[in-house]
């Protein structure tokens, strides 16, 4: 009996244990579920107590009928330019790659004030529900104000499906949840919510997100810190290995990241979404004054700084836990994108509610993200193509909103099936910044060919975008198929776990020394193509817009005819004031020619009709 004693407690104690984890469990589903339900509600809580059905115009709908506050519309415009897909790439970024990518925040700074003071200008007075619509208005084409608009769908729907992806990994990794139920959940509950809500609940979700996001990370960071002995202590670890990669100008384009790709990249990146994007125009446009406009994108710098750089530190503190036990090389986590929820249910999991939270934040961040995108995607897709329909053009305005909310719908569906596929990607930032990089050239392009350059003309505009998005199509299609590009991650440590988990380094340096042998046969076979597909894809939005850039003015100097002339005041300010003190008044460049002062050859008051 007596020796029966210690078996019998050691029962007892895996009982209690098994107990209180169950316990748990329940308060972390309990908390997962009402964070969900009550930050989804409570954007829309109005349109449910209203049963009228001329409660929300068409307009109301779309811009909200300018009744959001400066602050609601600067923390959205900063999760917009974020997103959930940060919460959990930039740590794993950090943790396995360093810091590299982190000075893409350069190029989102520098891009504020260009497009509050470069791009807004132009269309601000114009009354336009589509921002495509100004480069109808521009080019009397609706050619090419199609094809921006197809480009934006486009990139909008791929990103998106990345979005929705994010918070399936810690779902998956925490929970069990299969990939599939996650994803059909953010589905059927962005439909209800995008029938419902409009702009304004959008924006309303998007500062509930904004608020409980950054609660989130910085409690993390003040845990770690706790735990590793101070802030001090987080950044020696890192910095003793190897973490810090700040100030890198090599000129190797195919080094995945230095800082001259990173902001560079990211500047046009931001450039194109800021600037030429309609969910984020679509915010601007909702403000009544421009000085509104100029206030909120200026203050916001100092916001997207710290909800940028918050996920960094994150990925910081988190270093500094399992510097000497990475989950990843021990095999206990399968990709690096687990990091942090596999340390969410390490350090939390005997805490009630806590990775309960933390998953409602990121679920309830992609579907947030995932009902604003839609709303704009289904709002262009109207404007630009299905107003087109006679039968749906003549429809009165609560018809049309109908038929606006429908095809919100079926982009629901779309995203969720591209969500199916993102896990075939190497990372959700690797995935997200091809994405956004391979299509940010062609629209930006296409709009400094309408703003800035006097004599572009639809022809040119039309077949640079075309020959721009079939070249960065080409190198992105030869990349993913063709050309071995994926960089080795930084070393890691399993030293400090138990004993049994030593096997597994055995095999991650077995699994080293082949990836070594396959990379110096690669070099062997390198090829011209080879080069090119290996070209780091950060450069790919650089290298778009002035491909559209060039071609679009070569074109246009060689077709430009008198049905090409246009509105002056589709011009920017300042080129339009150049223009009219241009040193070569009256001479001819390809088909255009020049003039001096007020309106010439290539210049008419009359606005075309869209």
């Amino acid at each position: 009996m007596d020796q029966l004693q210690p078996d019998e407690q050691l029962q007892q104690q895996q009982q209690q244990s098994t107990s209180d984890t169950s316990t748990n469990d329940i308060w972390n589903y309990v908390v997962f579920v009402t964070f969900v339900v009550v930050s989804a509600l409570i954007p829309i809580r109005k349109r449910l107590c209203r049963r009228s059905s001329n409660s929300k115009s068409k307009q109301d709908y779309v811009f909200g009928a300018g009744h959001i506050s400066t602050l609601a519309m600067m923390l959205s415009i900063a999760r917009g330019t974020l997103g959930v897909i940060s919460v959990l790439g930039y740590p794993s970024e950090f943790f396995y790659r360093g810091s590299a990518m982190w000075e893409s925040l350069y190029g989102v700074i520098t891009a504020y004030p260009i497009v509050c003071f470069v791009f807004i200008p132009v269309y601000f007075d114009l009354g336009i529900t589509s921002v495509y619509q100004y480069l109808e208005l521009r080019f009397n084409s609706r050619l090419v104000r199609c094809l921006a608009s197809g480009t934006y769908i486009i990139r909008t729907l791929l990103s998106l499906g990345v979005t929705i992806y994010t918070p399936t990994v810690a779902l998956n990794t925490i929970i069990g949840v299969p990939y599939w139920v996650s994803l059909v959940s953010i589905t059927v509950i962005t439909i209800f919510f995008n029938a419902l809500g409009g702009l304004k609940a959008a924006v309303a979700a998007d500062v509930i997100q904004s608020l409980s996001m950054t609660a989130m990370l910085v409690g993390i960071i003040i845990y770690c810190s706790i735990t590793v002995g101070g802030v001090d202590k987080i950044l020696t670890i890192s910095s003793d290995n190897d973490r810090f990669a700040f100030f890198n100008f090599a000129t190797d384009l195919h080094l995945r990241v230095t800082t001259t790709s990173a902001w560079l990249g990211e500047l046009f990146n931001s450039l194109s979404l800021l600037g030429c994007q309609q969910n984020f125009v679509q915010r601007y446009l909702s403000m009544p004054t421009f000085g509104q406009i100029r206030r909120t994108l200026m203050l916001n710098i100092p916001v997207v700084i710290l909800l940028f750089s918050l996920p960094w530190f994150v990925g910081m503190a988190i270093y500094a836990i399992y510097w000497h036990c990475d989950p990843l090389k021990a095999s206990v986590i399968a990709k690096m994108d687990e990091i942090l929820p596999y340390f969410m249910v390490d350090r939390f999991d005997s805490v009630p509610g806590v990775w309960g939270i933390f998953v409602g934040t990121l679920f309830n961040g992609a579907l947030t993200l995932n009902i604003s995108n839609i709303n704009s995607l289904a709002t262009v897709t109207w404007e630009d193509f299905l107003s087109l329909v006679p039968a749906l053009r003549k429809k009165s305005d609560t018809h049309q909103l109908n038929v606006i909310k429908l095809v919100g719908t079926v982009y629901a569906v779309v995203i969720m099936g591209v969500g199916f596929i993102v896990g075939l990607l190497s990372g959700v930032i690797e995935s997200s910044m091809l994405i956004i990089s391979a299509t940010s050239g062609p629209l930006l392009g296409v709009f400094v060919l309408a703003m800035f350059i006097p004599f572009a003309n639809w022809k040119g505009a039309a077949l640079g975008m075309l020959a721009s998005h079939l070249s960065i199509l080409w190198i992105v299609v030869g990349r993913l198929i063709e050309s071995n590009v994926s960089e080795p991650l930084l070393d890691t440590s399993i030293e400090g776990c138990y004993a049994d988990l030593m096997e597994a380094q055995k095999n991650a340096t077995l699994l080293v020394a082949v990836a070594l042998e396959e990379g110096v046969n690669a070099v062997e076979t390198s090829t011209l193509l080879n080069r090119i597909y290996s070209i780091t894809y950060l450069y790919y939005g650089v290298f778009g817009t002035v491909l559209t850039v060039l071609a679009g003015v070569v074109v246009s100097l060689a077709t430009w005819s008198s049905h090409d002339v246009y509105n002056m005041k589709m011009l920017h300010p300042a080129v339009r004031w150049l223009y009219s003190r241009c040193p070569f008044s009256g001479k001819h460049f390809g088909s255009f020619e020049v003039a001096g002062k007020g309106y010439g050859a290539g210049m008419k008051e009359a606005v075309p009709r869209c």
